[in-house]
């Protein structure tokens, strides 16, 4: 089966895996997004892990003064998961795979952000 992905309420580009059993703010009548349409194949090898951050609005709000680049990777508290960002589409998408990153003790020792 074909992993599939809702849009976050009040978000231009956070992406949420649909069968998401936690409390979410997601689309209710918004659109189903399959991973091909959101170019998952271009996830990069190695990723990037940054500070976390409380939700994503946070997150989203990150483009005026820390800019995202293309493979960094952010836990989002409210929803306990984490974000990898997609150049290609200029947002954030829900990582559900190993997280293969460098650097990767400083993973669990990520402090939480605005």
């Amino acid at each position: 089966m074909a992993l599939s992905y809702k849009k976050m309420a009040g978000t231009s580009a956070v992406f949420l895996r649909e069968d998401y059993d936690g409390p979410s703010p997601v689309e209710r009548d918004g659109m189903i997004w399959q991973a091909e349409e959101l170019h998952l194949e271009d996830l990069p090898g190695q990723l990037t892990p940054l500070n976390a951050m409380a939700n994503v609005l946070a997150l989203e709000g990150l483009e005026d003064y820390e800019p995202a680049t293309h493979g960094d990777v952010r836990r989002v508290d409210s929803v306990g998961e984490y974000f990898v960002y997609l150049e290609r589409i200029r947002g954030w998408v829900q990582h559900t795979g190993e997280l293969n990153c460098r650097n990767l003790p400083t993973m669990a020792g990520l402090s939480s952000g605005v």
